[in-house]
Parts: structure tokens; C-alpha cells; sequence
């Protein structure tokens, strides 16, 4: 189909659809693919029409745009991993803000519950990153002391959250995480 340079290419598009279409049948091999694919087509060339060099040949524009659209969708598709039963989804989905800050209300509700030696200890072996042996030595007791403080105020606040056994607490506070974490290193 012989192209006029005065002719805008926008109004030729209508003639190449028949044409584009069997291509895109050719490749897809399924007809509703076909036709997003020659939708898509379209959409692209409409929008990227300034890019046409006038005088050329429109068709083959045209093709290499579905052609280039239909191995970029293909190289996506295989780069995608099938998640029917949605376990990836739920691993990549985030919580919202509003539950980190409830869980923080009720962190800082139940911290305030614990005896002051066992919110010190937690605090400086768990928020603070200090050794159980620094702890120590800052507040003046024996290793074990700390050590047994940090422990019962961990256990008196899991059981203040209701947490079970190995549960973690939701949360992306890190402070509040250290806080709760039992494996503080003892030493530097």
C-alpha cells in the first residue's frame, strides 16, 4: 500500500488492522491475545506517532511495534513466577501503619508493666546493644543478674502481648525489636 507523504498517518492506521491482526494471530496463536496485541500495537503507535519518519513505509512501523511489544510481554512473562495459591504475595505484602503503631501502643503499655530492673536490663542490652558484661558493669550486679532480668522481662512481656512461644513481634521499630530479641551477643 503505497504511502503519500502528505497523508497523515493516523487516518492509515484503520487500513493496517486486518494485516496486523493475522501477524499477531501468527504469534500469539489465540485470538483474544491477537487482538490485545493489536490493541496494544495501536495504542503504542498513536501515541509515538511524532516518531514516524513521513514517507516510510507505515506497515512495517507498524509490525515491528507488535512485534517488539509481543517479545517484550513474553520475556516479562517468563521473569514472572506463578503464584496461584498467593504464598509469594503474602510474603511480599506490607502491613499497615496503623498496626505498627498499635502494636507499639501496646509494646509501650505492657514495657511500662515490668519492674524498673527488668525494663533496665532490657533496655540496655536490648535497645542499647550493650553486652550483658557492660550492663553489668554499669549498674553495678553480676553477669547472671543482668542476664536473668533481661530473660523474666522478655518472658513477662511476651506474655503481656500474648504472644505464643516463637512468635515475633509485628513490628519495624528497631529498638522495640532488639528490646525483644533473646540473642543479645554477651560480649564484644
Amino acid at each position: 500500500m503505497p504511502q503519500t507523504a502528505s497523508a497523515n498517518p493516523r487516518d492509515q492506521l484503520v487500513d493496517h488492522l486486518p494485516a496486523l491482526r493475522a501477524f499477531a494471530l501468527s504469534l500469539t496463536r489465540e485470538g483474544a491475545a491477537a487482538d490485545d496485541l493489536v490493541q496494544d500495537t495501536i495504542v503504542k503507535a498513536w501515541t509515538n506517532m511524532d516518531k514516524f519518519q513521513a514517507g516510510t513505509n507505515l506497515r512495517a512501523w507498524l509490525f515491528t511495534i507488535l512485534r517488539n511489544t509481543f517479545y517484550s510481554s513474553r520475556r516479562k512473562t517468563k521473569r514472572e513466577v506463578s503464584d496461584s495459591d498467593g504464598i509469594h504475595a503474602a510474603r511480599q505484602a506490607a502491613r499497615p501503619d496503623h498496626d505498627g503503631r498499635l502494636a507499639l501502643r501496646d509494646f509501650r503499655a505492657a514495657f511500662r508493666q515490668l519492674p524498673d530492673e527488668q525494663r533496665e536490663a532490657l533496655v540496655l542490652v536490648g535497645a542499647s546493644g550493650f553486652s550483658y558484661e557492660e550492663a553489668a558493669d554499669m549498674t553495678g550486679v553480676a553477669v547472671g543478674t543482668v542476664k536473668s532480668r533481661a530473660n523474666r522481662g522478655r518472658r513477662k512481656l511476651a506474655e503481656l502481648l500474648h504472644l505464643e512461644d516463637g512468635e515475633e513481634l509485628n513490628m519495624t521499630d528497631q529498638a522495640t525489636l532488639a528490646v525483644m530479641a533473646q540473642n543479645n551477643v554477651s560480649s564484644r
